[in-house]
């Protein structure tokens, strides 16, 4: 091997090191730990959103029809129902994006 072989290898694995570390550098551990906060955040609002409007609904169903809490309840357990499907759908939307990103990765490892 040469010395310019060397140098031309040398270059070649800086360039892929420079390209695994992404524009940032080593800021794509706390960019990826303040995303998972946000899903977070955005799963509880949903489930908070969903019980909140039902026991909007159910309340003044009640105050219209003049029951006791009968609608509110039916509601609140509708409404907690509806937040834990959205929950569940936004989880598998992480899930399956991170997956992907995941398999992307691998397959670069794979390529090289």
């Amino acid at each position: 091997m040469t010395d310019t072989d060397q140098k031309q290898k040398l270059r070649e694995l800086e360039a892929k090191i420079e390209a695994a570390k992404g524009p940032s550098g080593g800021k794509k551990h706390q960019e990826e730990h303040y995303s998972m906060a946000n899903q977070a955040w955005r799963m509880v609002t949903e489930l908070v959103a969903g019980i909140g409007i039902g026991f909007g609904i159910g309340y003044g169903l009640d105050v219209l029809v003049g029951t006791t809490p009968l609608f509110m309840v039916l509601f609140i357990l509708l409404g907690l129902a509806a937040g834990v499907n959205v929950m569940m759908r936004t989880a598998k939307e992480i899930q399956e994006t991170q997956e992907a990103s995941q398999g992307a990765t691998e397959g670069d490892k794979d390529g090289d």
